[in-house]
């Protein structure tokens, strides 16, 4: 399963989510931004790619609603509902992506 977290600059929440979650083999793992600034800027391409698209707060959705709709027909668009708090790898960000996520996914229980 292909797993895209997106947040705005995709340098603290999504980055994160990438890389905590990049360690489990079943699962792909990739990370944009919906922001021109951002580290790495979301395109149709991984739209295309993803199975499940999960969105830090409600307005990446919208974002993505308003530039991708056609291609977000038939996927998954999860809102995790985290704010803009966190720095890169943050511990409480960390606990806080695993609760949500795996609410969403199958985790494993020695994540």
């Amino acid at each position: 399963m292909k797993l895209l977290f997106i947040c705005s600059r995709n340098k603290w929440r999504s980055l994160t989510a990438e890389k905590i979650f990049s360690v489990l083999s079943s699962y792909e793992v990739r990370s944009a931004g919906t922001e021109e600034g951002a580290r790495v800027k979301v395109t149709q391409g991984h739209i295309g790619w993803a199975d499940v698209i999960f969105v830090m707060e409600k307005k990446h959705m919208r974002r993505l609603r308003g530039k991708y709709n056609h291609e977000l027909h038939k996927k998954k668009v999860i809102c995790l509902d985290i704010p803009d708090d966190y720095g890169y790898m943050d511990e409480d960000l960390i606990e806080i992506l695993k609760s949500r996520v795996s609410e969403q996914i199958e985790i494993p229980e020695d994540f």
